[in-house]
């Protein structure tokens, strides 16, 4: 088997990669029939002498390769047929602006699989980034902080070598008495939640933070049941909530009277309610100055999310009363809004490392056939195979033919 490590050539240029030279010199190792081709690249975090020094190949054509590896989606004229393609399609909720990306891997006869769609029989994904847009939104949500304020200085994450010498940056500055409500306790909020226990920084309970005051900053994590509660009343049932969240409401507003920054790391689906209205924002009891928006929800749970930002350009800045963006800290009384939509691409080869080793851990075995597919996690994540859509991505039929 020849593997493909693609060139990145979605704009703009992503620095990460789903194999590293020392994980494909394992790999190679470990499957003595397993040979990596690399594309040169320009913009990726390590240099093809790196992959030589391992072992791999570079070249150009891709056509040798039975599996092609990539990060973002790939453009459809550099798509080859008849291949098989790994990367993050972004065509699962029938985003329209990937409608002719689908169209050309069924008429390619591709078969494609998509990391997302990659779970186990619960329905718990086996590969993402998620911890890293986790560690990096919530040290940029410091960032804002101090940058808002006037307190400290820190570098910004991808101008960090690493996450070893970012967290050199984190652990030195001094926070006053503030508050911070993370929301969200999975992959992403594990992440953040990284980043605030490597600050030192004091947890404490949802209600200790609304009733109690402190001397040093303090943090909560929240769970869905602190900030939500049914309509009539009812005792709290997760599962019910998840399956039915239109019939709950936000009891979130009493966290932003107290809260100076807001992590959003939680899940939010569109029939639930916002954590807090535009009307809320407008009240003088209304605290929170700053938002790290990591799942970056456009007119999401968070109503001052009203577009991402960027690497190059961080933050901007809500005004609560008229809902108006300006450029970020133009004015104290504002919300400074982080909502940078690709936030690994921050520490490129942090996230790529730990991307590909549960690539090599949980997927790889099942493309050597070392460990079969009996559990289905590569058919559930298979797309199109062979010009048409699998019997569980039928649903995207309409969406596909549309503009045909």
């Amino acid at each position: 088997m020849i593997i493909g490590l693609l060139r990145e050539e979605k704009l703009p240029p992503d620095r990460r990669v789903a194999l590293l030279p020392d994980q494909c010199a394992e790999i190679q190792k470990r499957y003595p029939g397993i040979q990596v081709l690399v594309q040169p690249s320009p913009h990726r975090c390590v240099a093809e002498t790196e992959y030589i020094a391992a072992g791999c190949h570079i070249s150009e054509d891709m056509n040798q390769c039975d599996v092609l590896l990539g990060i973002k989606e790939v453009p459809v004229l550099s798509l080859l047929p008849g291949k098989t393609y790994f990367f993050f399609s972004h065509t699962i909720k029938k985003q329209k602006h990937n409608r002719r990306l689908l169209q050309a891997v069924l008429e390619k006869k591709i078969t494609l699989i998509d990391y997302e769609c990659l779970t186990d029989e619960a329905g718990q994904r086996l590969i993402a980034f998620g911890r890293y847009a986790g560690i990096v939104g919530t040290y940029n949500a410091f960032w804002t902080f101090g940058k808002k304020y006037g307190l400290y200085d820190l570098k910004r994450a991808y101008e960090c070598r690493d996450q070893a010498e970012m967290e050199t940056q984190y652990k030195k500055i001094g926070l006053p008495p503030i508050k911070i409500v993370l929301t969200g306790t999975g992959r992403v909020g594990k992440g953040a939640l990284e980043v605030l226990q490597g600050m030192g920084i004091r947890q404490v309970s949802p209600d200790e933070l609304l009733g109690l005051d402190f001397t040093q900053p303090v943090f909560a994590v929240l769970r869905s049941q602190d900030y939500h509660q049914h309509r009539e009343g009812q005792p709290w049932d997760a599962a019910h909530f998840h399956g039915h969240p239109q019939q709950y409401i936000s009891r979130f507003k009493a966290f932003t009277q107290v809260a100076d920054i807001l992590i959003a790391t939680a899940y939010w689906h569109p029939q639930a309610p916002v954590l807090f209205t535009k009307e809320d924002m407008q009240k003088t009891s209304f605290r929170t100055r700053v938002v790290a928006d990591v799942t970056c929800d456009i007119d999401g749970s968070i109503p001052c999310t009203i577009k991402s930002s960027s690497i190059p350009d961080p933050v901007y800045d809500y005004d609560r009363c008229t809902g108006e963006t300006y450029p970020a800290f133009s004015d104290p009384d504002h919300i400074s809004v982080m909502a940078i939509d690709n936030l690994p691409c921050e520490l490129p080869l942090d996230a790529s490392r730990y991307f590909a080793e549960q690539l090599i851990k949980n997927i790889l075995p099942r493309l050597t056939q070392a460990t079969d597919d009996t559990n289905g996690v590569l058919s559930r994540a298979t797309i199109a195979t062979g010009g048409g859509l699998t019997e569980r991505y039928k649903y995207l039929d309409n969406f596909v033919k549309e503009g045909l």
